[in-house]
């Protein structure tokens, strides 16, 4: 537990890079949606290794919680 109360995150969370298909594990989604999330500006790779395009778990996060509130607004 971190001193505020909640629970401990490391100290590299939002910096940790990681690929297409790992982030899209990590949001639930299958990889095809986190090109679709790059396609429409709601994700954009913080680097590139090779061909790979390398993506900030806090920025893959972001762009989940954006997608999901566009798919609420669509339903309403």
């Amino acid at each position: 537990m971190s001193p505020r109360g909640g629970a401990a995150r490391p100290a590299a969370y939002g910096l940790a890079l990681v690929t297409g298909a790992l982030a899209a594990r990590e949001a639930g989604v299958v990889p095809a949606t986190i090109r679709k999330w790059v396609q429409l500006g709601h994700l954009s790779p913080a680097d590139q290794r090779g061909r790979t395009h390398l993506y900030r778990l806090e920025d893959v996060f972001a762009a989940e919680r954006t997608a999901r509130g566009r798919r609420r607004s669509a339903r309403d």
